[in-house]
C-alpha cells in the first residue's frame, strides 16, 4: 500500500502537466487558432471559424487537467474563469461550458455531435474524435 501511495505521488506531477488535446468530431473540417479557443470557452465566440455552431464541454473543477486547460489555454487560473463565470451567471450575460466528469465522457459526447469541442489529456485521444490544437 506504501508503495502504491509513493508511485501515485510521482506520477501525479505528469498528468497534471500532460499536454492537452482539443478536440472535435472527426467531420469537423474547421481549423481554429488558440484566440479563437478561448473566446469559445470565454462565451464571445459561439461558432467555428466555418460558421458552424460550437458548443464547448469543460471538465469538472475536481479534474486535475482543468487547471491546466484554464492556463495553458485560457491564460487564467481556474479561480479567475470561475469568477469571470459566476459575474455573467449573476448578470444574465451568459452561460459557463457544460462540465463533465473525465476524459472518456468528453470523447464520448463529442464523437457523437459535431457541434461540440473539448479538450483530453493528448494520452487519452482515440480515433473517434479529431484533434484541433495541442497544448504542450
Amino acid at each position: 500500500m506504501k508503495t502504491l501511495f509513493v508511485v501515485s505521488l510521482l506520477l501525479l506531477p505528469v498528468s497534471v502537466n500532460a499536454a492537452i488535446a482539443v478536440v472535435v468530431h472527426p467531420s469537423n473540417q474547421t481549423s481554429l487558432t488558440q484566440d479563437d479557443l478561448v473566446r469559445l470557452y470565454t462565451g464571445k465566440l459561439s461558432a467555428f471559424p466555418d460558421g458552424n455552431s460550437a458548443v464547448p464541454v469543460n471538465l469538472a473543477d475536481s479534474v486535475a487537467l482543468r487547471a491546466d486547460f484554464d492556463q495553458k489555454a485560457l491564460g487564467r487560473s481556474s479561480s479567475q474563469i470561475k469568477a469571470y463565470w459566476s459575474k455573467l451567471v449573476f448578470t444574465g450575460k451568459g452561460t459557463p461550458p457544460k462540465e463533465v466528469a473525465s476524459d472518456n465522457e468528453v470523447l464520448t459526447l463529442v464523437a457523437n455531435n459535431p457541434n461540440l469541442i473539448g479538450y483530453v489529456s493528448a494520452a487519452a485521444v482515440s480515433d473517434k474524435v479529431k484533434v484541433l490544437l495541442t497544448l504542450e
